[in-house]
């Protein structure tokens, strides 16, 4: 699963990165349209175009990604496209499909032995574990080393350069030489007494300068290819035309726009001659390519060597040595890469237009001049590091006492250290390779199951469930059909006719997500049918009616469902929408009491000075009038004075207002005294019961009350939303299933 996003530098998140830590199997985000959430989206589909942005993965294992967004639905819904097959299991052959669950079963089990084998190496967080335990022996060891450091860095600083600004390059350094220092073991006071006199300020030795090696970059300005005309061949009846025009480099060029302009001239589109194509491939045979090849050799030789000759003298220049005119050497380089820069350019114009003669500035001079520079600096370096090689072996031999003496001082701490190493050692490698020995079982089991699948694959049944729920919920103006070509689908009008192009932007919108949702138990890929996977809903309410929300609102609650319970390939859910209706019916769980439960995290996106915020809720933050309406019908104590008013506003919101239903046609699904009621019901719901001042009531028994919950209930029944009713009364499937029981 995905543990935690960090998101910064993209759309409307800022320098500063905004986390999502702690995600769980269910994430709910709201907020209004703009704020963020679709980058959310993109990030996970497409963590690699996002480089700001970082995903952790539980057990740095990832698994696959499938998005619905609106880029989702345009790449798969635009007009000019047809739709990928969705390939699912057959059910042909039950001994296929059985020997892919068990070896799903087993591949899910690796994934928990290697998810096992990473904690215990990296930990939960990634950075605990065994190597966390040798991060943390390594820090421990580099602090005590730091100590003997402290304490003697004032007597021998010269002994511990290079090593005297950072603990671990200290510790380092000490792990080395207690592994090979055989110097000599003197007494503190020997050492500072020697530190004084060999330790002081004296000469140091010069590094000599790299010799100029020239010949091979000079050899190149007197090459043959350069001053020779390549063109093609004369062989052709087309090149006496080429070479009078002298246009055969302009020709070569256009050459590359001929096969895609189907038989006619690319610039002034007149018909060419039968076997034009062919005679330029002609012009340009064999002997005028491998001349150009002799070119483009050139040019990367001619690359690799200036390189070379500017990298010794930029060494030269970086040595800032006393023993060369460093000014003259710059003014040297300056000139010479000038040079090399013009050279450059006429190698390049030679390979364009291969027919130009060229010819290259000379450098050897230059660089011969250089060369005798860089030698009478040598040896005058030479003659000054014989001076002062007496006193740097000295220096050499006192610094490597005084680490043997140090490593004799921390003897006890090393000893210490060099145990609890070697065990961490030994069991980060058996660890390593448990893990690499269990990715390789895992990446064979996949082979298998890929393989499995590949043998029972079909994409029909996927048109068939769609199709199914279209007819079922009264779509019938288009439908989805096997398309001609191979492996696609096709949306069709009644008539046969291609209906993609005409879809209303919620008809649209509905069939790519039912599209989306049967790709989620299958591949567009004959393989790759099973396996964990994390799923994203961004907004895929847009442009839909009230009953068609109700319908994805419910699919949507089904998988939640079943992600909830930990069967099927699905892990992970992220929910992301700006309607408030949606979210509602999609994070109802009548089990949750105020907090969040353990495997669901509420956020609310939000954008201020343009820049998303996005904070996380301990429950879910969007409460709304019409479910404290409910929260009145579930209380023990109901008012006579208020009740009718409630069941009202109820009535109004979910089918008048949200559902769009006529109250006229809501009314006369029932009989006698029922209707009466449930006219009384609907009586003030057309005056307008949503205004303080129509909210009047009749004042009621007990025996009444119940009458009219029972006929508000039965409204819901008529209309097919008792599951609505039962969501928002806390009513849950085993208390139905339980009351079904006990009335048989």
């Amino acid at each position: 699963m995905i543990e935690s996003i960090s998101l910064t530098k993209e759309a409307s998140y800022g320098d500063t990165p905004v986390v999502l830590p702690k995600l769980s199997k269910h994430n709910f985000f709201y907020g209004a349209n703009g704020t963020g959430k679709t980058t959310i989206s993109r990030v996970i589909a497409d963590e690699i175009s996002f480089p700001t942005c970082q995903i952790s993965w539980t057990g740095g294992t990832r698994m696959q990604t499938l998005v619905y967004n609106r880029d989702f639905v345009e790449k798969n819904f635009n007009p000019s496209s047809e739709l990928k097959g969705i390939f699912t299991l057959g059910e042909e052959d039950d001994d296929i499909i059985k020997k892919i669950e068990v070896a799903k079963g087993e591949g899910d089990a690796l994934d928990e032995k290697i998810k096992g084998l990473k904690k215990v190496l990296n930990g939960e967080d990634g950075t605990s574990g065994k190597q966390g335990d040798l991060k943390a022996l390594e820090e421990d060891f580099s602090e005590k080393c730091w100590v003997y450091k402290t304490k003697f860095d004032n007597d021998f600083q010269d002994a511990f350069e290079g090593v005297r600004g950072k603990k671990f390059d200290f510790k380092n350094r000490l792990i080395v030489e207690a592994a090979e220092n055989k110097s000599e073991l003197l007494d503190l006071d020997k050492l500072k007494r020697k530190a004084c006199t060999i330790f002081g300020t004296a000469p140091e030795r010069a590094t000599t300068l790299p010799t100029l090696d020239f010949d091979e970059l000079a050899a190149l300005e007197l090459k043959p290819i350069l001053s020779k005309k390549v063109i093609g061949s004369a062989d052709v009846d087309i090149a006496t035309l080429i070479q009078y025009l002298g246009n055969s480099d302009w020709v070569k060029e256009g050459q590359q726009y001929l096969d895609p302009a189907d038989g006619k001239c690319p610039f002034c589109q007149q018909s060419l001659p039968e076997a034009f194509s062919g005679k330029l491939s002609t012009y340009f045979d064999e002997t005028f390519e491998k001349e150009i090849e002799v070119i483009k050799e050139l040019a990367t030789e001619y690359e690799r060597l200036s390189h070379l000759v500017l990298s010794d003298i930029q060494s030269a220049l970086d040595s800032e040595t006393a023993f060369i005119e460093l000014d003259k050497v710059q003014a040297q380089k300056d000139l010479i890469d000038s040079k090399v820069s013009i050279n450059k350019r006429h190698i390049e114009t030679k390979l364009k237009e291969s027919s130009k003669v060229v010819s290259l500035e000379p450098l050897g001079a230059i660089l011969q001049n250089l060369a005798s520079m860089i030698t009478m600096s040598n040896v005058a370096i030479a003659a000054h590091n014989l001076t002062v090689d007496n006193l740097t072996e000295e220096k050499r031999t006192l610094k490597k006492q005084v680490w043997k003496y140090v490593v004799n001082e921390a003897n006890a701490d090393y000893s210490s250290y060099v145990s609890a190493k070697s065990g961490l050692d030994k069991a980060i490698e058996k660890l390593t390779l448990a893990t690499r020995k269990s990715d390789a079982e895992r990446a064979e089991k996949s082979r298998e199951i890929a393989a499995l699948e590949k043998s029972v694959t079909s994409i029909k049944p996927t048109v068939d469930a769609i199709n199914g729920t279209l007819s079922s919920f009264g779509f019938s103006g288009f439908s989805l059909a096997m398309s001609d070509k191979e492996g696609y689908y096709k949306v069709i009008r009644d008539d046969g006719g291609d209906a993609k192009s005409s879809l209303s932007e919620g008809e649209k919108t509905f069939i790519a997500f039912l599209y989306f949702y049967h790709l989620l138990k299958g591949s567009n890929l004959e393989s790759e049918i099973t396996g964990n996977r994390i799923v994203v809903f961004d907004d895929p309410v847009s442009s839909l009616d009230s009953e068609v929300l109700f319908i994805v609102s419910s699919l949507i609650k089904y998988l939640l469902k079943e992600v909830r319970s930990g069967a099927g390939d699905i892990k992970q859910v992220f929910v992301l929408t700006h309607n408030v209706y949606f979210h509602k019916e999609v994070t109802f769980n009548s089990k949750r009491t105020n907090d969040a439960m353990r495997h669901e995290t509420f956020w609310i996106v939000r954008k201020s000075n343009n820049q998303t915020e996005i904070t996380q809720h301990d429950d879910n933050p969007i409460k709304t009038s019409y479910e404290l309406l409910w929260n009145e019908l579930k209380g023990a104590d109901k008012s006579s004075l208020t009740i009718q008013n409630t069941l009202r506003r109820i009535l109004e919101n979910y089918f008048t207002i949200l559902g769009n239903r006529n109250k006229d046609a809501i009314i006369c699904s029932f009989e006698g005294k029922d209707r009466l009621i449930c006219q009384s019901l609907f009586s003030w719901i057309n005056a307008g019961s949503h205004f303080t001042n129509d909210d009047l009531y009749i004042s009621c028994d007990e025996a009444t009350i119940e009458k009219f919950l029972e006929i508000f209930k039965q409204v819901f029944e008529n209309e097919g939303h008792i599951s609505h009713y039962n969501m928002m009364m806390g009513i849950s499937e085993v208390d139905i299933s339980d009351d079904a029981d006990g009335a048989t």
